[in-house]
């Protein structure tokens, strides 16, 4: 019996303790919740610039993908060939990226989720796969310019040979991507500074050489298209300003701020974004006009060298700086060294972003962000490293040019997508976009499709006129290559006649019913229409991840 008592004791306690230490966890959620509370006050009355401030930097990290070394050469070649005629190319080409970056930005904002993750929700899972494998692609092939564009950097302005500087930007990049430990927003502003040092650098280059304002003005308005190879110029210039690991990126990093849930504060959160996409983008398309400019007035010069302009006949990134160091000066090859520097390392860290949001959505997989990067980068390293080795920097301006060729391959399977989900029902809602916007990007998209699929097969056509192979070595090939295109073409026509069939979209009136039925207090369920912001997704706003 005292044994029985002294057990009764002992439960009545361990009760008694259990009911003190629930009282205590609902006490300490209490005071989160208040506190949760008074931040979304404080968010709710701030001014709507503060507001706008606080969706400041993601515009930044896609922008620099616009700026990356491939887009570079082929900014320079198209002024060299075409001085001016080209500019109204980028003009269009920006107004397009700026439309198709804004819907991956309202796609995330609107369903809380990026394209990624809503891809595996909503196709079956060889689909999926097959997706996650182009997605890496399309990084790893965005990620070979960018270790090649750093390489050349680092040859002009350390002067070592280009394999060495291939291999020395694995190190750089996990230096420059320890600022992550401080937050994704420091790794914003890094970027930033990556881009305005390029405008620096070429607004510096311009200012020396005084072109003539009213050609860039009429090469930017007026479309034309007169000389040989102008289209197959002007669509290299188009296809390269679209990148397809930019879509998922852009999705992922709106989920990083504290946006609204209501539908009235949703959509001001995609105009704040719109404005600062917008802004990014314009300086992204300055540099890009000033790299054009200035390839264009030096190449097209009345007292150009032999010499010179042989080299303007195939400009590379590396021929690059001898050009400029001839005709403006030693400390204009360094600049022009800087700049492509800056280029190469600020889209690396784009990229590896990229690479971990395509992994995550794809997948539900997580890795470290230098993990991450280092596979990526070994992966990217070892063809660059061979190419370098082999065949020297000639060898390493041509990978640049079929890693573009395979990134305008690539790009249908995240655009398509991204314009279905974005006017689904299932997926946005009532916040569907609107019908003349979607009609539009749906004829630009396809046009770009088109595109570039033109300069896939011209490209493959030119190849096949000039190459040595026996006449049975170039039919097996041919055989390959088509085969290869109708199962690219079979996959683009499923992707967009297949009818959305998971629904991911929760209404309002839903997301409140559930916090009520997980406990919260009325008060935070009628928060679902007020202008408060729900809670965000803290694994994107983390940068370490």
């Amino acid at each position: 019996m005292q044994q029985a008592g002294e057990m009764g004791e002992i439960g009545r306690q361990a009760r008694h303790e259990g009911e003190f230490q629930s009282g205590s966890d609902t006490e300490d959620h209490h005071k989160e919740k208040t506190v949760d509370s008074e931040k979304d006050e404080q968010f709710r009355v701030q001014p709507k610039w503060r507001k706008f401030l606080a969706h400041v930097g993601p515009g930044a990290l896609v922008a620099i993908g616009f700026l990356d070394p491939s887009n570079m050469e082929t900014d320079m070649q198209a002024g060299a060939d075409f001085k001016y005629e080209l500019l109204w190319v980028v003009l269009v080409g920006m107004i397009f990226a700026l439309l198709i970056q804004t819907l991956a930005a309202n796609l995330g904002v609107k369903t809380g989720k990026h394209l990624a993750e809503l891809c595996r929700a909503e196709y079956p899972r060889f689909v999926n796969i097959c997706l996650w494998i182009i997605a890496e692609l399309a990084v790893i092939s965005d990620d070979i310019p960018e270790v090649l564009g750093t390489a050349f950097a680092f040859n002009i302005l350390l002067k070592i040979p280009v394999w060495a500087g291939v291999i020395l930007t694995v190190f750089s990049t996990l230096l420059l991507l320890g600022v992550q430990r401080f937050g994704a927003r420091k790794l914003e502003f890094v970027i930033a500074a990556f881009m305005f040092t390029m405008a620096a650098c070429f607004f510096g280059e311009l200012s020396y050489l005084r072109p003539s304002a009213k050609e860039v003005v009429k090469g930017m308005f007026v479309p034309s298209l007169q000389g040989k190879g102008a289209a197959a110029n002007a669509i290299a210039l188009f296809g390269a300003i679209i990148t397809p690991y930019n879509l998922f990126l852009h999705s992922a990093l709106v989920l990083s701020r504290k946006t609204p849930r209501s539908v009235k504060s949703i959509r001001a959160a995609c105009r704040y974004f719109l404005i600062e996409c917008s802004l990014a983008f314009i300086v992204a398309f300055l540099i890009n006009v000033a790299v054009i400019v200035v390839a264009g007035t030096i190449c097209n010069a009345n007292n150009l060298s032999p010499v010179d302009a042989n080299t303007c006949s195939d400009l590379t990134l590396q021929s690059t700086p001898l050009l400029l160091r001839n005709v403006l000066g030693r400390s204009s090859s360094v600049v022009y060294a800087v700049a492509l520097l800056a280029s190469g390392q600020g889209t690396t860290i784009s990229c590896t972003f990229a690479g971990q949001v395509i992994m995550q959505g794809f997948l539900d997989m997580k890795m470290k962000n230098w993990v991450r990067n280092l596979i990526t980068r070994v992966i990217a390293i070892a063809p660059s490293l061979i190419v370098s080795i082999v065949s020297g920097p000639s060898g390493a301006g041509k990978l640049i040019i079929f890693s573009s060729m395979v990134l305008s391959f690539e790009l249908p399977f995240a655009l398509i997508p991204l314009l279905k989900f974005c006017n689904s029902s299932k997926k946005v809602g009532p916040l569907k976009e609107s019908i003349y916007t979607v009609v539009i990007a749906w004829i630009l998209s396809f046009a770009l499709i088109v595109v570039n699929t033109y300069f896939l097969v011209w490209t493959y056509v030119d190849w096949l006129a000039r190459n040595h192979l026996h006449k049975y070595a170039n039919v097996l090939v041919s055989i390959v290559v088509f085969a290869l295109m109708a199962a690219y073409l079979v996959f683009v026509v499923y992707l967009t006649f297949r009818r959305d069939t998971v629904s991911t979209y929760v209404p309002v009136s839903e997301r409140a019913q559930g916090q009520v039925e997980a406990g919260g207090a009325p008060a935070v369920a009628a928060a679902a229409d007020a202008d408060q912001p729900a809670p965000f997704r803290k694994d994107l706003a983390d940068a370490s991840m």
